[in-house]
C-alpha cells in the first residue's frame, strides 16, 4: 500500500461524496443542518488541491495533510471528526504499510473520534459505520484475506453499520435533541463514513 493508493482513496471518495452530495444533505436534513453533503464536499475538494499543490511523499504525509484540510474546511461537528480520524491515522501508521498496519492504525482514528465525539456504537453517529468497518479489517488480518478483498469486507460491513443506524434513536449530537423523531432516518456521518470505505475498496488492488 503506497502513497498513490492513499491519493486515490481521497479522490475517490471526493468523487463519491459529490455523487452524493445531495443525498447527504438531505439526510442531514431530517435531523440534522441540512449541509453536511455540502460542507464534506467542499472539504473533500480541498484535501484534493492540497494533495495536488503539495504533492505527498509517504502515506503518513497523505493521511496527516487530508486530516488537516477537513479540520479546516468542513463546517459542523463533522470536519473535526474526520479530521481526528485521519491524523491519528497518521501519528499510529508505520511503513512499509501493511494491512494489518493499517487495521491497527485505522482503529487507533476510530478510536479518536469516539473520544473527541464521546460517542460509541448504537448512538447513531459516524462511529456506527468506523467501528463495523474496523472490526471487519481486524477480521480479514486474522483470516489472512488479501487487501482487495480486506477492504470490500470493511465497506460491506459500514454499509451494513450506516443503514443500521435508521431505527436508532439518536443519543449524541443535534440529532439527540429530536428524541424518538430521530428514529427512521440514516444518520448522514454513517453514510459518508460508509462512502469513505467504499471508496477505499474502490481503488485497492
Amino acid at each position: 500500500m503506497d502513497t498513490d493508493l492513499f491519493v486515490a482513496w481521497f479522490e475517490e471518495t471526493a468523487r463519491l461524496v459529490r455523487r452524493d452530495r445531495d443525498h447527504l444533505t438531505r439526510l442531514d436534513a431530517a435531523i440534522g443542518d441540512a449541509d453536511h453533503g455540502t460542507n464534506l464536499d467542499r472539504g473533500l475538494t480541498e484535501v484534493c488541491k492540497a494533495l495536488t499543490e503539495w504533492p505527498p511523499e509517504s502515506p503518513v504525509q497523505v493521511l496527516t495533510s487530508a486530516g488537516t484540510a477537513l479540520i479546516r474546511r468542513v463546517g459542523g461537528a463533522s470536519g473535526p471528526l474526520y479530521g481526528s480520524v485521519f491524523r491519528q491515522m497518521g501519528k499510529a501508521l508505520r511503513s512499509p504499510v501493511t494491512l494489518a498496519g493499517f487495521s491497527a492504525a485505522f482503529d487507533e482514528g476510530v478510536v479518536a473520534v469516539e473520544r473527541l465525539g464521546k460517542a460509541a456504537p448504537g448512538d447513531k453517529t459516524m462511529v456506527d459505520a468506523l467501528a463495523p468497518a474496523s472490526r471487519a479489517l481486524a477480521l480479514a488480518v486474522r483470516d489472512g484475506v488479501g487487501v482487495r478483498e480486506a477492504f470490500e469486507q470493511a465497506a460491506r460491513a459500514a454499509a451494513e453499520g450506516a443503514k443500521a443506524t435508521i431505527p436508532m434513536q439518536a443519543r449524541k449530537g443535534r440529532a439527540s435533541y429530536l428524541g424518538e423523531r430521530s428514529i427512521g432516518h440514516e444518520d448522514p456521518g454513517a453514510a459518508s463514513s460508509a462512502l469513505f470505505m467504499a471508496a477505499l475498496a474502490n481503488v485497492a488492488s
